[in-house]
Parts: structure tokens; sequence; C-alpha cells
């Protein structure tokens, strides 16, 4: 007798066991025993010869092959663990009467396997097909319906044949062996996934990896496989939505991917972890295995699609009957399929931004103000503005600050700009590297094992000035609160430099500096295929900013000296906050020297009570007193730039070395070293 398997699980099964009914209906007939019973009451199976025990084993087998007890064979039930009102797994045993002839027993256990399968093949697919137990669960148990239909119509034919007097024991085992291997793989997942309560992703993977070690056995994997194409259908579904609209359709949690609808739009303006990018849509634990190399693509895919749909535009993409998601196949067409899903998400959200939302425009605008691209504003900002920035923290006004900023504004060519509204100022609490030393993400390189970013104790607006610009939704996902505070950073360095430039009127060449990164930011801006490219090179070009302007390597930037006053206290500068205070204090001093020199006394005239050779004699007194003062004037003017240019050059110096050693790993720094050691040895 030959048993075949249906291709695709029949899903609308919910019928009683025609066996079993079958069997009671039938079961006068069959019981030849009953012409020895005594009185009605029945006896041990051992009171009958061979020939009447075989024929009660095999009724009794026939019925604990649907799941009912026998005369001579009984079921013990145990329960292993137990959820709430829920039996989630139990073991089943078959016992024979001890009395039966020993021959038979054997053969009879040998079949038991196939008995305890089928009924605990029976209890999964009735818990597991309640509502709670997600689409995954009640697919796999719809496919188990099916082949317990096969199982059910097997047994109907043995039964039928041993009506007709046609079937032995022997023939029995023969014709449930090719069953039972099936059935106990079956079984063998039943148990993994009722013992850990699997749902979603795990059962697809438990029956995947069941299947693959089923590999040497053609007819058992083939079964395997096909449950776990029936019971990833349902999977297959909620993964379609998503790839194709953005939308998490998924009642039970299964899907591997989470939704975490706290986290709005708005916050990446103020976050500076962009955790609204990063977590609103995120990966679980569980991954399908079949789906776990190109997870992060798929997550990715639905991102785009929200973005876009939280913009109005149409996130759907475009599908046909050859992109549906039906199986997951070894053709890999679900493959191809998450593929040009993705393109088309990516393709379009780069648009999107780019063209209808300007990101170039926008970024354009950035540098404008924050790199110092176009500097009048700030140039006659400074002049108006200088009363206010050199006051103390405590002291400054953010909004009178606002307000000169609003007319420099006005009153350059900034004011043809659309965009500069969207530029207000604000004054940071700390200086520029305490602030570097707290952000997150931004990497401080130091050959010590700590360092010392102690805030100078005084500090004024100069240092703490800072410009912020507005940007809205979607161009937050990449102009984002941390990519803001970057560009702060190097806007704070960029004005303070401005403020030295200004001093000493002198060469700005920091702007050089970031000139050719901007250039090679936008290029690559233009060829880039995603938005998560974007955010890339984007964040690339700020990185590579922030470490040429030395913001990565604070032992550039700062030197240790003791001065002994009474007791030894440790002042802690920044080498390029020194070498810029020393400039200052060099501009400073040259201005007095100018200044005090244009404000000289005249020599007065004597009174007229003193005769001519008297006011010879005054005048002459008087003028060798002024010269004298201008003479020791002439020499502390000397002494103090000699003095300045000493501590100049020793601050310079000292910088060579470090950037020397710190070339290996900063090849930029080489040619900034080398300039600095050229003007050593020229000393």
């Amino acid at each position: 007798m030959e048993m075949s398997y249906p291709s695709t699980p029949r899903w609308n099964i919910e019928r009683p066991f025609l066996t079993g009914r079958f069997h009671q209906e039938t079961k006068a007939a069959s019981r030849f025993a009953d012409s020895f019973s005594n009185n009605g009451a029945e006896m041990a199976i051992g009171c009958y010869d061979a020939g009447v025990q075989e024929l009660l084993v095999i009724d009794d087998l026939l019925s604990a092959l649907v799941g009912i007890e026998g005369r001579y064979i009984s079921i013990k039930r145990r329960v292993n663990h137990v959820h709430g009102n829920d039996t989630y797994d139990s073991t089943v045993t078959f016992q024979v009467d001890a009395s039966m002839d020993l021959a038979l027993q054997e053969m009879a256990k040998r079949i038991f396997p196939l008995c305890e399968s089928f009924v605990l093949t029976g209890q999964f697919v009735e818990s597991r097909s309640q509502f709670k137990n997600g689409l995954v669960n009640h697919a796999f148990a719809a496919s188990l319906r099916a082949l317990l239909l096969d199982y059910e119509a097997m047994v109907a034919q043995l039964e039928h044949q041993f009506r007709l007097g046609r079937l032995s024991i022997q023939g029995l085992w023969f014709y449930c062996q090719p069953m039972l291997g099936s059935m106990q793989a079956v079984s063998a997942v039943i148990h993994k996934a009722s013992a850990n309560n699997f749902t979603g992703s795990a059962v697809l993977n438990l029956l995947q990896s069941q299947a693959k070690a089923m590999a040497g056995d053609n007819t058992v994997r083939s079964l395997l496989e096909k449950m776990t194409q029936c019971a990833s259908n349902a999977y297959l579904g909620i993964l379609e939505r998503w790839v194709y609209e953005g939308v998490i359709d998924d009642p039970y949690g299964e899907f591997f991917i989470a939704e975490d609808k706290s986290l709005l739009k708005e916050s990446l303006t103020q976050d500076y972890d962009a955790k609204y990018w990063r977590q609103r849509y995120s990966l679980k634990d569980g991954i399908p295995s079949f789906l776990a190399n190109i997870a992060g693509k798929i997550l990715t895919t639905g991102k785009y699609l929200n973005v876009m749909r939280e913009c109005g535009h149409s996130a759907q993409v475009p599908t046909s009957e050859n992109s549906k998601l039906l199986s997951f196949g070894s053709n890999h067409h679900y493959l191809e399929c998450v593929k040009v899903a993705y393109e088309f998400a990516s393709g379009e959200l780069l648009n999107l931004i780019k063209e209808r939302y300007d990101l170039m425009g926008k970024l354009r605008s950035i540098k404008r103000y924050l790199l110092l691209d176009q500097g009048d504003f700030l140039v006659h900002f400074m002049d108006i503005a200088r009363e206010e920035l050199m006051k103390q923290l405590d002291e400054i006004t953010v909004e009178k600050l606002q307000s000169l900023l609003d007319i420099a504004l006005r009153s350059t060519a900034a004011a043809a700009d659309p965009c500069h509204e969207d530029l207000t100022c604000s004054v940071e609490r700390s200086s520029l590297l305490k602030r570097m030393a707290t952000l997150k993400g931004v990497e401080i390189k130091t050959s010590s094992d700590s360092v010392d970013l102690e805030q100078p104790v005084s500090i004024t607006g100069l240092e703490t000035f800072s410009l912020s610009y507005k940007v809205q939704w979607p161009l937050s996902i990449v102009i984002s609160r941390k990519a803001l505070t970057k560009y702060q950073m190097v806007f704070r360095l960029l004005f303070h430099c401005k403020h030295v430039e200004r001093q000493l009127c002198g060469a700005w060449q920091v702007h050089q500096v970031l000139e050719p990164n901007w250039h090679v930011m936008h290029n690559r801006l233009q060829t880039a295929k995603s938005i998560d490219e974007v955010i890339q090179h984007h964040d690339f070009f700020l990185d590579k900013c922030l470490r040429e302007c030395l913001l990565h390597l604070p032992d550039l930037l700062k030197l240790v000296w003791f001065v002994e006053v009474n007791t030894y206290d440790v002042f802690q500068m920044q080498k390029v906050e020194r070498l810029k205070s020393l400039c200052l204090q060099y501009a400073a001093a040259t201005q007095w020297l100018i200044s005090s020199s244009t404000d000289l006394p005249k020599l007065e005239e004597p009174s007229d009570g003193f005769s001519g050779s008297e006011k010879f004699k005054q005048l002459k007194l008087r003028s060798l007193s002024q010269v004298q003062k201008v003479m020791i004037r002439d020499a502390t003017v000397t002494e103090s730039i000699l003095k300045f240019e000493r501590e100049f050059n020793n601050e310079l110096q000292s910088l060579g070395p470090i950037l020397s050693s710190s070339s290996q790993a900063e090849p930029y720094l080489t040619h900034l070293a080398q300039l600095v050691l050229g003007v050593g040895f020229d000393k």
C-alpha cells in the first residue's frame, strides 16, 4: 500500500477522527475474544491463545494509532510545562498488558512511537491554533492538520484491511514504517517548539534547521521544507508590506523589526544621539535565518519609505505578480525582490531630499555662515558686537547679540539669502576644548593617560559665542543635532581665529583648510546612491574638518607650565590657545605703544618769571627728563617684544616635535610640521 502526501496543505480541516468512529461502529464484529468472555467480564489477554491475542492486539493498536485506549493498551499522560491555563509540553506513553505474548509486546512497542507522535501532534495543533499564538504558529498548525489527514487516511485503510481479514501484526508494522520517520521528525520539532514556547521567526528557524538536519532522508526533509514554506507564508506577508509600503502589520509581534512610537521626528533637532533615526525602527533578536544576510537592507528599505510617507510623498514600491514574496526557495527570488524594493526606496528618498527639499542649498547656506565662507556679515557683526562679546559669560545678553546679528545679516550681502532667517546665535557655557571632551561620538586622541581640560578662569563671549541653524524635517535626518554641533565646534574655532586675525591684521589660513574638504564632500554627495551615504559623506567631512583644525588632538592644544608664587600653582594652557594668546598680547602691547607715542606731553614753556638763561636751563632739564623717560620706555618695550618673541618661538618649537610624531597617524599634519620645523631652523 503506497501512501502520498499533499503538495500543499489543506487549511479548512476541522472534523472528528473518522477512523475512530468507524472503528467503534465495527468493533463488535472484530472482537473475537467476546466468545471467550465469562459472563461479560473481560479476561487478561494472556488467557487467550497466540492467534486470538494477535487479533486483539491489532484491534487495540488501530485504536492507539488515533489516540484511543484499547482494552489491553493504555495511555499515560504527564504534563511537563504549563503556562497559565495552557499546556505547552506533555509526555504521552503507551503501555501493554503484562500478560501479553512477549513477541506481540515487542511488535506493539515498535508501533507505539507513531501513536505517541500522533497524540502530541494533535495536542500541538489544538493549542497553537489559538488566536494569541501568532500567524506563523497558525500556519504551522494548519500544515500539521494536513499531515494528520494523510495519517488518518492511512489508518482508515489499515482498518479496512483488518476488517477484511488481510492484516497481520507484521503487515501493520510494515505499513506504519513509512509514516513513522515523518511523524517522529515532526514530533521532535513540536517538542522543542512547545518546551521553548516558540513563536514567529523562532518557529521558522527551528523548522529550517530540522530540515537541514534531515538531509539524508529525502522524504522527511521534503516534508519539513513544505511545512517551513507553509509557516513562512504569513511571515512573508508581513515582510512584503514592510518593504513595499513601509508599514509594520504585525498584530502578534512576530516580525524582526520593532517600532518605538514614542520617538518622534521632531526630536532630531534636539537629540544629539539622533535616536529617532537609529531607534524608531530597529532589529530585534531572532531574525529568520534565511533573511539574516539582508536584515539590515530590509530595515533600511522600510525606514526610507516611512520618511517619504511622513513627507506626504507616495511611498509604495511598484509591484507586479513577479514581485510577490510568496516563498524563500532555492531560487532566492525573495532576495531579488528585496533588492529592487531597496533600490527604489533609496533612490526616491535621495531624490526627494536633494531636489524637493534642496539639501545642497541648505548645506551651502550652512557653509556660508557656520564655516564662514561668506565673511562680510561676520566682520560687520564683530564690529558692532565687540563690546558685548568682550563681556564675561554672566554679563552677556543673548537677546542683544541676536539683535546685532540680525542687523549684520540685513545690512550685508547675506540679506539676499532666503535662508538667513534660519540663523540664530547662542552663548555656550564652557570652553571649546571642554565641550569637545563631553561630546559623544567624537574621537579625542591623546598620548597621555588622561587629558586635563580645565575651564579657563576668565572666559568671554569671544570664546563661547556660537551660531546655530534651524533645520526642518526631513533635512534634519542629514543635518541632525549631532551634525550641527560639529559645525558649531568648527565655527567656534574659526570665530576665535577670526578675532585673532583681526587683532593681528594677518592672513586667515584656517579657511584654506576647509575649502578642499568641502569640494570633496560636494562631489561625493552628487554621486551618492542612498541617504545613508549622504550622512556618511557629510559626517566624514565634518570629522575631517575637526581633525584638521587639531580639535581631535588635545596634546597639540595643551601646555603644562609652572609658575612659582610662594607656592607651586599649576596653570594649564592649550598650546594653540597659548599661541593665540601671545599674539593677542603682542597686538595689545603694540597698540598701546603706538597710542602712547602719540600722546607724549609737549615740552611746556617756562614761565615769564625766569630769565633767558634760566629758561634755557629749565628747558634743558625737562628735555633730559623726557628723553630719559622715552629711553626707559623704549628699553621696556624692546624687552617686552623680545620676551613675546622668545615665548612665541618656544611655543612654536615645542609644537614641531608633537606635530612630527602625530603626523605618522595623521598624514595631513606632515606639511604643517615641516612648516613649523622650518620656521624653527630659520631661527
